[in-house]
């Protein structure tokens, strides 16, 4: 009998994963850790390995396919084990015939009951494949309701195992979510599989109450009416980032506090250690020097530092300082995190943040690396941009943004009169806060500590 490689939870919390890439074929013999998928979960990219010794009997996903914990990735029969299609499942086609002939010689002198003679043939097949009671004559449709174990698969995960219609993962999810019966398909992917297209064509066929609620919020227009369009995948790390960031936003109530820093002197400091740490393997950049002054801010501020436990009704208040950096990747956004940011330093958070940016946009970054940020900091400064209010990475209670230092223009001195115009580099800082655990005053302390100690390079120095 074939074993079947179910997907599971390769981390805390995963739900799905997105198939990169399939490193074996059907046929193939392969030995209990061999690496064989190569799959994307919310935030990083692994190796995937073989759970069983044996040959592949079925690959039941391909490059692109998002799957389930639960879903059924690949089958295996062991050494010595005839393939399946050749032996097992014939003979379970071939026994019904058998009963249904046996059947008729035993209830053959019981001529007085037509009707039920006709009927029991099928009634016992039935019940050897889907242990469907009764005689009544529609019986006799069993055969074809084998395709519907997909219908099944909607309210009870185990029976996906019961073999049903051939179809990829991504196929089933969203046969799920449109209410289209998989085992009325007639697939047109390699062996009759049913793909994504003939679910997506079916769907249009099905009526607008057998729909899930959630399309009861508007469906899109037919945008090629106007013109030609494109679609192209919504899955991996956007997707992931676009449910988080959708559940922050209605979750935290947010408030942007923002102010602007002079970074002059900070700015002649770092390019005198930029070569050193440089030396060390790490990039001393604004964000590291940011982050030691948002370390020195949290300490006086910890409600900054902090999570709302809505059941408990309390504040959890952290002790320890896990600094997350944002960083643009080809894949999208992930937040690598600097931990015990406070007690290292600036070579050593320059070296690490390196490195983890550098694994990050690698795709090497592990899920581990990127857990238990207390706060984060997200720079797109470099790209552009004046100001912005980032959004609240939950359970976090706070994120600071930093737009693209420039140099301008300002008034030095108080007196109108006797004010000299000079030029300065300066840093715009956006805080976007959770408004039940802090107030607006609260943010603009915290802010206003962090471009104090930015302002005074000596200070600074004390801090970091």
């Amino acid at each position: 009998m074939a074993k079947e490689w179910t997907f599971e939870d390769p981390g805390e919390g995963i739900h799905e994963a997105e198939i990169l890439s399939v490193k074996a074929a059907e046929g193939d013999e392969v030995e209990d850790g061999d690496i064989v998928l190569e799959v994307e979960t919310d935030k990083a990219a692994m190796d995937v390995p073989s759970p069983f010794t044996g040959t592949i009997q079925e690959i039941r996903v391909s490059e692109g396919d998002i799957v389930e914990v639960g879903d059924v990735l690949m089958t295996y029969r062991e050494e010595g084990e005839a393939p399946e299609e050749e032996g097992e499942a014939p003979e379970e086609e071939e026994e019904a015939p058998e009963e249904e002939e046996e059947a008729p010689e035993e209830e053959a002198p019981e001529e007085e009951e037509p009707a039920e003679e006709a009927g029991k043939p099928e009634d016992t097949g039935a019940a050897a494949v889907g242990e469907l009671p009764g005689p009544e004559p529609e019986e006799a449709e069993a055969p074809e309701e084998e395709e519907e174990p997909a219908a099944e698969a909607e309210a009870e995960p185990a029976a996906r195992e019961a073999r049903p219609t051939p179809a990829s993962p991504a196929a089933r999810r969203i046969a799920r979510e449109e209410g289209v019966d998989l085992g009325s398909l007639e697939g047109s992917g390699p062996e009759g599989r049913v793909t994504v297209e003939d679910v997506r064509a079916a769907a249009g066929e099905v009526e607008e109450e057998a729909r899930p609620a959630r399309r009861e919020a508007g469906e899109l227009p037919d945008f090629e009416r106007w013109g030609e369009v494109e679609r192209i995948p919504f899955r991996s790390v956007r997707r992931a980032t676009a449910r988080r960031m959708a559940e922050a936003w209605t979750r935290i109530p947010h408030v942007t506090h923002m102010d602007v820093a002079d970074v002059t002197a900070l700015e002649a400091l770092r390019r005198r250690y930029a070569p050193k740490i440089a030396e060390e393997g790490g990039e001393l950049s604004l964000t590291i020097l940011v982050m030691k002054a948002v370390v020195a801010a949290l300490k006086e501020f910890p409600r900054f530092n902090a999570s709302l436990d809505e059941d408990a009704g309390e504040v959890v208040l952290k002790r320890h300082y896990h600094v997350g950096v944002a960083v643009d990747t080809d894949r999208g956004l992930l937040v690598p995190v600097v931990r015990d940011a406070d007690g290292k330093s600036l070579a050593e958070v320059a070296v690490e943040t390196s490195r983890l940016v550098e694994r990050a946009r690698g795709g090497e970054i592990e899920r581990e690396e990127m857990q238990g940020g207390t706060f984060t900091i997200t720079n797109p400064g470099p790209i552009g941009g004046t100001a912005f209010t980032p959004i609240v990475r939950w359970p976090e209670v706070a994120i600071l943004g930093m737009a693209r230092a420039r140099l301008e223009p300002v008034a030095v001195g108080e007196d109108p009169g006797s004010a000299q115009v000079a030029i300065a580099r300066r840093l715009p800082l956006c805080l976007a806060f959770d408004h039940r655990v802090n107030d607006g005053a609260d943010a603009a302390r915290f802010v206003r500590k962090v471009v104090e100690t930015l302002e005074d390079p000596e200070a600074f120095v004390l801090h970091a």
